[in-house]
């Protein structure tokens, strides 16, 4: 479910609170410590103290509210049951004791207080859980109480209301009091004046798609020379995929659809994850390339080691791509006839052959185990590539795209690895099964989805799957 501004807000207020939250239960775990061994006797868990361990407060303070958000702890408040939240908890609580464990074995950091670990992590559940009840209580009496909900009008037809009220999800109409229905088509604005004066109203929303623009102006006038707040229903303009909002071209406010990741954290990590990633890649794979460059001169002597051919890099500007030479040098020159002889193993516009002809010994050796993609970790330091995403093509091969929504793959960088690069490759044989799969990627980026195709390319290249 999609967070509105006022929900993040919210969202990242609990956040802080539950860090504290957490800090405060590892601290009563070790003020306790001591009365707890007396108790268990003979337990023997060395002399540690909270302040000798304070690495582990600086992993469960920060970290375990963002695992929280990852399994969705914050979300649906008011309709969550004690189950799903008791659940989400402990999802959220075993991955952060696996993180803490990573970090025992992996980093070898030592000094840490098994009874306060224990302690510590069931009173966070218990806490945790404390207080995401006291919210839950809160929400429900606010929704009783008439004066805590917001008042509310709703401005459209019956039936722009009637379908607005239906798509909007109750966790957030159930905090509403709508206090009139307004037509704009049919009622003067002045009307509009004295019922925000006459019901205190905090906020019209107008749900008008079919009123024209004038009239919405007006309305939102109205709002706007009493101080309340004017929300509009972008819904006027449809659209299928790209997600409507806001901002600013110098003053003058704009409403942008988008059907791209926007502008986010996540994205600046994604771009420094490409700079740093590909630098490490480079050095620790350039024995790799050595014996590459040393087999292409020896195995094809009267090519250049590189293979650099023009593709479609994002908005289909094209860029040079680099790879080690796997094929015959006048290649290119041979593709009409490779064609014409052997067919096309890839249904659509791209040019695929399980077995083609113009790859000589070694490079068909290299194509196995990916070799001959690393040079394209330079088109990644150069900004024309990402780690990942949808692969780049020729620019011939876009040219000859039949559907307009094709080009859709080329909105995003392209990447080195991908869903189809990890999840198969050449098992693949539909162009628009590809591009299906890129634009499932498009649609539902994150970086933690990037994370897990790099994983998935791993085993994938170490065992040759789908290579040819």
């Amino acid at each position: 479910m999609p967070v509105g501004r006022k929900e993040a807000f919210s969202i990242q207020l609990l956040q802080l609170l539950d860090a504290g939250l957490v800090w405060f239960a590892f601290w009563m775990a070790s003020f306790f410590r001591g009365p707890i061994r007396e108790t268990l006797g003979a337990y023997n868990d060395g002399e540690m103290s909270l302040s000798q361990m304070s690495w582990v407060l600086y992993i469960v303070v920060p970290f375990t509210p963002l695992a929280l958000e990852f399994f969705q702890f914050y979300r649906r408040p008011r309709t969550k049951t004690p189950l799903q939240a008791f659940s989400q908890l402990v999802k959220a609580l075993l991955f952060m004791a696996l993180a803490i464990g990573m970090m025992v074995v992996f980093a070898q950091i030592s000094g840490a207080s098994r009874l306060i670990l224990g302690v510590g992590g069931a009173l966070t559940l218990l806490i945790l859980f404390a207080r995401d009840r006291a919210f839950h209580s809160y929400l429900h009496r606010q929704e009783l109480r008439d004066y805590a909900k917001e008042r509310i009008i709703i401005a459209g037809s019956d039936e722009e209301i009637d379908a607005f009220l239906g798509e909007v999800d109750e966790e957030v109409s159930g905090l509403w009091k709508i206090v009139a229905r307004f037509d704009l088509a049919q009622r003067p604005v002045d009307e509009l004046y004295a019922l925000l004066k006459e019901k205190s109203v905090e906020r019209v929303i107008f749900a008008a798609r079919d009123t024209e623009f004038g009239k919405v102006a007006e309305g939102v006038e109205a709002c706007e020379l009493q101080g309340v707040e004017a929300w509009i229903v972008a819904s006027f303009i449809r659209t299928q995929i790209a997600r409507p909002t806001f901002d600013v071209i110098g003053k003058k406010p704009m409403l942008v659809l988008r059907s791209t990741p926007e502008l986010s954290w996540e994205l600046a990590c994604k771009a420094v994850i490409d700079m740093v990633g590909s630098f490490l890649l480079i050095f620790f794979t350039s024995p790799l390339w050595l014996i590459a460059i040393i087999g292409i001169k020896i195995t094809s002597p009267s090519g250049p080691v590189f293979f650099r051919q023009r593709r479609a890099g994002r908005y289909g500007k094209p860029f040079r791509m680099w790879k080690f030479r796997t094929m015959v040098p006048d290649a290119e020159a041979q593709l009409a006839k490779v064609k014409e002889e052997h067919g096309n193993h890839m249904e659509g516009p791209v040019f695929k052959l399980d077995r083609d002809p113009r790859v000589f010994a070694f490079g068909a050796l290299l194509r196995k185990l990916s070799i001959d993609e690393l040079p394209q970790l330079l088109n990644v330091l150069r900004g024309h590539m990402s780690l990942v995403g949808p692969r780049p093509l020729p620019i011939y091969e876009v040219d000859a795209f039949e559907k307009s929504e094709h080009r859709r793959r080329l909105s995003v960088k392209p990447g080195i690895t991908c869903e189809w690069q990890a999840g198969g490759r050449n098992k693949i044989t539909s162009f628009e099964q590809w591009v299906e799969m890129d634009l499932r990627y498009i649609d539902n980026w994150s970086l933690w989805l990037d994370i897990k195709i790099l994983f998935r390319t791993i085993p994938a290249v170490l065992l040759g799957r789908g290579a040819n």
